[in-house]
């Protein structure tokens, strides 16, 4: 059985002033994570895959279909019903800059979710160095301010905070799109190196098809609310079914030009057949 498993999705906001009609953003949507699984969810912006991921987490409203997390049903539940839920599934936001409280210690972010779970202070403490130990960052790192890291160490402490109840699914939203290159690389290696020593499941969103590429087990891509293709990494990304899919590969860049140039003629030819 699958961690989690999304049947028929439907997520619709209602319309804003006088005569506005309700907005579809999710439109039957099925898809299905495995435990130690990553799952790659890409698309356009407005394609609905960050609703997808919201949806999960209880904050975009579930107008039809089924969430089941562990084969429970989650999508109707109450804010407080869904908090034993905090400790299972975790998220992890794009933007590293105002994911994080700038007057909190890096000790009091990583500890805030311990202490709301009932661990002793102490205990919290403790918790705390071995989160920091496995992101790759410095013990000396939870006396000082969020504000006073990089980009890349600010996401490796919201991964660490993702990480502090050891959550069974995390929710990736744009993890890396506000990183650069090289920082990039960086942190999606630290998300492979977690997930292979702990077995935790990743939902990977990202309109970025060469990073869903290099993380993700299996791919979805999402377009307008849809999902168009839903298959193995290997055989989405090199030959994929759909042609918006196709157009997704050649808008990734690659460094050399001649490759890239390489790349999209043979995609044209082979429309052309």
């Amino acid at each position: 059985m699958s961690l989690l498993e999304i049947e028929d999705l439907l997520v619709r906001f209602p319309g804003r002033g006088w005569r506005a009609e309700a907005f579809t953003a999710v439109d039957g949507v099925n898809l299905d994570i495995r435990r130690g699984e990553t799952v790659g969810l890409v698309g356009e912006s407005g394609s609905g895959k960050t609703t997808v991921g919201r949806a999960i987490l209880g904050l975009a409203p579930v107008s039809g279909g089924a969430i089941r997390f562990d084969g429970t049903e989650i999508g109707g539940l109450t804010r407080a019903r869904r908090r034993p839920l905090a400790a299972r599934i975790q998220v992890v936001f794009q933007d590293p800059y105002s994911s994080l409280n700038p007057t909190m210690s890096v000790a009091d972010i990583l500890g805030e979710p311990l202490r709301a779970a009932g661990i002793p202070r102490a205990r919290a403490r403790e918790h705390v160095t071995a989160l920091l130990d496995q992101v790759e960052l410095p013990r000396d790192a939870a006396d000082r301010y969020a504000r006073e890291f990089s980009g890349g160490q600010r996401q490796r402490v919201a991964i660490a905070r993702a990480l502090a109840l050891d959550p069974e699914l995390v929710i990736c939203d744009e993890a890396v799109s506000a990183l650069d290159l090289s920082t990039r690389d960086r942190i999606l290696a630290l998300l492979i190196d977690i997930q292979e020593r702990t077995g935790v499941a990743y939902l990977f969103v990202s309109h970025d098809i060469a990073v869903v590429r290099h993380i993700s087990h299996r791919v979805a891509v999402m377009r307008q609310g849809r999902v168009l293709e839903f298959g193995s990494c290997a055989q989405v990304t090199s030959e994929p079914a759909d042609p918006f899919t196709a157009r997704l590969l050649l808008s990734s860049l690659v460094a050399d030009p001649d490759r890239q140039r390489q790349r999209r003629n043979h995609r044209q030819e082979t429309q052309k057949i």
